[in-house]
Protein backbone atom coordinates (compact mmCIF):
# COMPACT_ATOMS: atom_id res chain seq x y z
CA UNK A 1 0.00 0.00 0.00
CA UNK A 2 1.25 3.45 -0.47
CA UNK A 3 0.72 6.10 1.72
CA UNK A 4 0.33 10.05 0.92
CA UNK A 5 0.85 12.77 2.84
CA UNK A 6 -0.98 15.78 2.00
CA UNK A 7 1.51 18.71 2.20
CA UNK A 8 1.07 21.18 4.08
CA UNK A 9 0.30 24.60 2.94
CA UNK A 10 3.52 26.92 2.65
CA UNK A 11 1.41 30.23 2.14
CA UNK A 12 -1.78 30.83 2.78
CA UNK A 13 -4.01 34.18 1.85
CA UNK A 14 -7.71 35.25 2.50
CA UNK A 15 -10.22 37.76 0.58
CA UNK A 16 -9.90 40.83 1.96
CA UNK A 17 -11.67 44.00 1.00
CA UNK A 18 -9.82 46.57 0.64
CA UNK A 19 -10.30 49.89 2.84
CA UNK A 20 -11.15 53.04 1.70
CA UNK A 21 -8.48 55.26 4.55
CA UNK A 22 -6.20 57.31 2.31
CA UNK A 23 -3.44 56.66 4.27
CA UNK A 24 -3.23 52.67 3.37
CA UNK A 25 -1.14 51.90 0.50
CA UNK A 26 -3.20 50.77 -2.54
CA UNK A 27 -2.87 47.07 -3.71
CA UNK A 28 -4.75 46.37 -6.76
CA UNK A 29 -7.45 43.67 -5.56
CA UNK A 30 -7.63 40.45 -7.80
CA UNK A 31 -11.31 38.85 -6.60
CA UNK A 32 -10.64 40.62 -3.35
CA UNK A 33 -6.97 38.65 -2.68
CA UNK A 34 -4.60 41.46 -2.33
CA UNK A 35 -1.90 39.24 -1.34
CA UNK A 36 -0.72 37.53 -4.31
CA UNK A 37 2.64 38.88 -4.22
CA UNK A 38 2.90 36.89 -1.29
CA UNK A 39 2.93 33.44 -3.63
CA UNK A 40 6.56 32.63 -5.24
CA UNK A 41 6.32 33.36 -9.03
CA UNK A 42 9.22 30.99 -10.28
CA UNK A 43 8.03 27.82 -7.90
CA UNK A 44 5.85 24.59 -8.68
CA UNK A 45 3.55 23.64 -6.35
CA UNK A 46 -0.10 22.39 -5.82
CA UNK A 47 -3.26 25.13 -4.79
CA UNK A 48 -6.26 24.56 -2.96
CA UNK A 49 -9.30 27.07 -3.34
CA UNK A 50 -11.25 26.69 -0.10
CA UNK A 51 -14.81 28.43 0.51
CA UNK A 52 -15.33 30.55 3.75
CA UNK A 53 -16.79 27.03 5.76
CA UNK A 54 -13.52 25.60 4.34
CA UNK A 55 -14.91 23.42 2.20
CA UNK A 56 -12.36 22.80 -0.79
CA UNK A 57 -13.57 23.71 -4.35
CA UNK A 58 -10.87 23.02 -6.32
CA UNK A 59 -7.49 22.01 -6.70
CA UNK A 60 -5.01 22.62 -9.22
CA UNK A 61 -0.91 21.79 -9.66
CA UNK A 62 1.52 24.61 -11.09
CA UNK A 63 4.98 25.15 -12.53
CA UNK A 64 4.92 28.69 -11.95
CA UNK A 65 2.04 29.24 -9.39
CA UNK A 66 1.34 32.60 -8.83
CA UNK A 67 1.12 32.79 -12.39
CA UNK A 68 -1.78 30.29 -12.63
CA UNK A 69 -3.49 31.52 -9.18
CA UNK A 70 -4.21 35.05 -11.02
CA UNK A 71 -5.20 32.81 -14.28
CA UNK A 72 -7.84 31.12 -12.05
CA UNK A 73 -9.10 34.08 -10.99
CA UNK A 74 -9.15 35.80 -13.44
CA UNK A 75 -9.26 33.58 -17.09
CA UNK A 76 -12.50 32.86 -18.80
CA UNK A 77 -11.67 29.27 -19.26
CA UNK A 78 -11.02 28.36 -15.68
CA UNK A 79 -13.16 25.71 -14.32
CA UNK A 80 -13.63 28.20 -11.01
CA UNK A 81 -14.96 30.76 -13.50
CA UNK A 82 -18.64 30.58 -12.46
CA UNK A 83 -17.06 30.13 -8.96
CA UNK A 84 -14.98 32.82 -8.13
CA UNK A 85 -17.48 34.17 -5.73
CA UNK A 86 -17.32 31.33 -3.61
CA UNK A 87 -13.35 31.53 -2.84
CA UNK A 88 -12.69 32.64 0.41
CA UNK A 89 -9.08 31.32 1.31
CA UNK A 90 -5.95 29.83 -1.20
CA UNK A 91 -3.69 28.21 0.08
CA UNK A 92 -0.27 26.86 -2.05
CA UNK A 93 2.08 23.88 -0.76
CA UNK A 94 5.66 24.61 -2.88
CA UNK A 95 5.96 21.09 -4.46
CA UNK A 96 9.05 21.04 -7.76
CA UNK A 97 8.79 17.65 -8.84
CA UNK A 98 6.37 17.73 -11.50
CA UNK A 99 5.65 13.85 -10.62
CA UNK A 100 5.02 14.66 -7.55
CA UNK A 101 2.60 17.53 -8.40
CA UNK A 102 0.47 15.19 -10.59
CA UNK A 103 0.38 12.83 -7.42
CA UNK A 104 -0.66 14.97 -4.85
CA UNK A 105 -3.59 16.98 -7.13
CA UNK A 106 -4.85 13.37 -7.77
CA UNK A 107 -4.66 12.42 -4.71
CA UNK A 108 -6.21 15.56 -2.98
CA UNK A 109 -8.76 15.75 -5.28
CA UNK A 110 -10.10 12.40 -4.54
CA UNK A 111 -9.24 12.42 -0.49
CA UNK A 112 -11.35 15.67 -0.09
CA UNK A 113 -13.15 15.11 -2.67
CA UNK A 114 -13.05 18.72 -4.18
CA UNK A 115 -16.16 20.28 -5.50
CA UNK A 116 -15.31 21.59 -8.90
CA UNK A 117 -12.75 19.54 -10.46
CA UNK A 118 -13.95 17.55 -13.08
CA UNK A 119 -10.79 15.24 -13.90
CA UNK A 120 -9.05 12.94 -12.06
CA UNK A 121 -12.20 12.52 -10.22
CA UNK A 122 -12.91 8.49 -9.28
CA UNK A 123 -14.49 9.45 -6.18
CA UNK A 124 -17.87 9.67 -8.22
Amino acid sequence: MINIQIPQADISITERKQANDSEEPKIKSIQGFIDLHEIPRDKGGIILFYNINDDLLFVGKARKLRQRVKKHLEDTVSPLRNHRDEVYRIDVAIVEDAMDRDIYETYIINKLQAKYNVDKVFYK
